[in-house]
């Protein structure tokens, strides 16, 4: 079999994890992280982007059927493709503790909606059913966009309480339902108004009773908020806090994948329950692990196994056996020397940011890129790798522009769009920078310029470095390309 044919048959996966949710479970790392999680001893994943958060989501709801037989029913609260629910929010000008509302109707809604689509009878469940139905807050078919527009107008009603018809009788507002969000008092009580924790202390009960835990799940939470930071910041906070009421229940709990950064972020600006989140985990890699990743994901393709004569199992059993087989793949090195980096130290060395991580979102990114290169090369007659390799240095090279300018565009600036001015402006210039040069690219005091590169820093796009006693900011090879910048110190 020639290399051409084999390159043509041989794919790396896809480096984001909802768009390859059939084939993610062959060649998924079952690390420690997920067996806890699906054991249901871990609650939050955190993780920095494209580390992985993503894939045990995925492969959570993918395992439902398997958690099932287990008596755990897996609600996913965010859409795993597409255009995510909570992206309706950006409009809501609400308080923190009116989110902390939301969210708690919100998983009422998603419980409810199970408890009726399964004919759930008992007592509490009916009594949470015809509540949720009376406030227009659950229905047959509904989509969790509907779900989440539904909720939005119910509290939007409670909020605008002028606009409100008031019952002549009752003096109270006709809401077309009786749930509050805060404790009723005990006139109101009297009236049958009920609060949302006590909705969801009854659908604990009513889960006791048959009985069956309930997982609501949340991912792609940095998607949904990326036009307001304050508003992130406060949704946020309000959803660990709603985390923290629920976590008395025994048989209803929140799973909540969240980039690393944005905790950061909402600890920093005050959050002192945060100490009271427990069940967390948060996904690290290293080079054995991401090595580990590239193999499993070579080893799912039948062509490169015939063409090495390996054998999958064994050689996922060794970590020499999987080392051996990368430079049987990959040359030994791309910058020949003998004081240069092995192949795979280059190719983690490019692909980290200024936290000085590598995701695997990016090495998977390098690893195809560089595939589709080497193919194009022999598609125009270039010469085969020499000896076994199938992918040269020269395409390891040729890859990292396309892999670069994903980072910065469809990353970076997306995520920080308020410092895209200042990044663009890099622009051509030297890859070791100092607050004075910086300030004179930024036309800015050294005082804004040092203040505007630790921003930068925080976000990854900067590695901090002290040189001869003096502090460096330094650009990872990852962002270079994109922006087309010089090797060397600035003067």
């Amino acid at each position: 079999m020639s290399k051409r044919v084999v390159l043509t048959e041989t794919h790396f996966g896809k480096r984001i994890a909802e768009e390859e949710t059939d084939a993610l479970e062959s060649y998924f790392v079952e690390t420690e992280q997920w067996r806890k999680v699906f054991a249901g001893e871990i609650d939050v994943v955190y993780g920095p982007k494209g580390s992985g958060k993503s894939a045990i989501y995925s492969l959570l709801i993918k395992k439902a059927n398997e958690l099932a037989q287990r008596e755990i029913l897996v609600l996913p609260g965010e859409n795993v493709m597409g255009t995510p629910v909570f992206r309706d929010l950006v409009t809501q000008q609400s308080s923190e503790e009116q989110l902390r509302g939301i969210w708690k109707l919100y998983c009422l809604s998603l419980v409810a909606q199970t408890f009726r689509a399964r004919n759930l009878k008992n007592d509490p469940a009916s009594r949470v059913v015809e509540a949720l139905e009376a406030a227009g807050l659950v229905a047959a078919d509904w989509t969790l966009k509907r779900i989440l527009n539904s909720v939005l107008e119910y509290v939007r009603r409670l909020q605008l309480s002028g606009e409100v018809k008031i019952d002549p009788n009752t003096g109270m507002p006709e809401l077309g339902g009786k749930i509050t969000l805060g404790e009723p008092s005990g006139e109101e009580r009297k009236k049958g108004f009920v609060s949302a924790d006590d909705l969801l202390q009854a659908a604990d009960e009513a889960l006791a009773l048959v009985p069956l835990k309930i997982w609501i799940v949340l991912d792609r939470l940095d998607v949904a908020f990326l036009d307001s930071d304050e508003l992130e910041a406060r949704a946020l906070r309000a959803l660990f806090r709603v985390y923290l009421d629920i976590t008395g229940l025994r048989n209803i709990s929140l799973k909540v994948f969240l980039r690393d950064d944005i905790w950061r972020r909402i600890t920093e600006g005050g959050f002192r329950e945060a100490s009271h989140i427990t069940r967390y985990t948060k996904i690290t890699w290293n080079p054995q692990t991401l090595l580990n990743l590239v193999v499993r994901r070579a080893l799912h393709n039948d062509s490169l196994k015939a063409y090495y004569h390996v054998d999958d199992r064994e050689v996922l059993k060794s970590a020499e056996l999987q080392q051996e087989l990368f430079y049987r793949i990959f040359p030994k090195q791309v910058d020949s020397g003998s004081g240069k980096t092995s192949t795979l130290e280059w190719v983690l060395s490019r692909t980290k940011d200024g936290t000085k991580q590598t995701a695997p979102r990016e090495l998977i990114h390098l690893i195809s890129s560089a595939r589709e290169q080497q193919l194009r090369s022999l598609e125009v007659g270039g010469s085969d790798p020499p000896g076994e390799i199938l992918i040269d240095r020269s395409a390891l090279k040729a890859g990292l522009p396309e892999v670069s300018s994903e980072r910065f565009h469809q990353t970076l600036c997306a995520e920080h769009a308020s410092l895209k001015s200042l990044l663009n402006l890099l622009e051509g210039k030297k890859t070791h920078q100092t607050a004075k040069t910086l300030a004179k690219i930024w036309n800015t005091t050294d005082a804004d310029a040092l203040r505007n590169a630790e921003r930068l820093t925080e976000i990854g796009f900067f590695e901090k470095r002290t040189v001869k006693e003096k502090t460096v900011f330094w650009v990872p090879f990852v962002y270079r390309d994109a922006l087309k910048m010089i090797q060397g110190q600035a003067k």
